[in-house]
């Protein structure tokens, strides 16, 4: 889903956004740098296959995803990341690694941490490496109905 029609699907929900352009940035933390925004308040999508189904889990940016809390949370089976080439072409027009944490828009089951929702707004990637997008929490969780669970876990600090 390139940019535009994330932005159409917005508006068409006459939902308020702000589109805010950096430099290319391939991390959630370069993308958190750029757009002087904090990491626990910059989500990033991790696609993951659950049960032979691909999902989206969505975390802030400062955290790393707890696979195994996330699968006994979603009652699932097994869990794991796939490698890339396993979900890039259900992403069309979207650069990979910099998909919107729209599953509803790609037919995915979409696992939010709960750290998220606790906040007033939602930032994230909308589809490439230089557009961040930002809006109400409240909005978002109306429109894309995730499943809020804990799977976020603090990254380990290299001594």
């Amino acid at each position: 889903m390139p940019v535009r029609q994330l932005r159409e699907f917005l508006d068409a929900n006459n939902i308020k956004y702000v589109t805010i352009s950096h430099s290319t940035a391939y991390t959630a933390q370069e993308v958190a740098s750029l757009t002087h925004t904090k990491g626990k308040y910059l989500a990033k999508t991790v696609i993951i296959r659950m049960d032979d189904a691909l999902a989206m889990a969505v975390l802030p940016a400062s955290f790393q995803i707890d696979l195994e809390g996330l699968r006994k949370g979603a009652g699932a089976k097994k869990i794991e990341l796939p490698g890339e080439a396993a979900f890039r072409a259900r992403f069309p027009g979207c650069e990979t690694g910099a998909m919107p944490p729209f599953g509803n828009l790609f037919d995915m089951a979409v696992f939010v941490d709960e750290h998220l929702t606790k906040d007033k707004e939602i930032s994230f990637s909308a589809g490439a490496h230089n557009e961040t997008m930002r809006l109400s929490y409240e909005d978002f969780n109306r429109l894309v109905k995730p499943k809020a669970l804990r799977f976020a876990a603090a990254r380990a600090h290299a001594a």
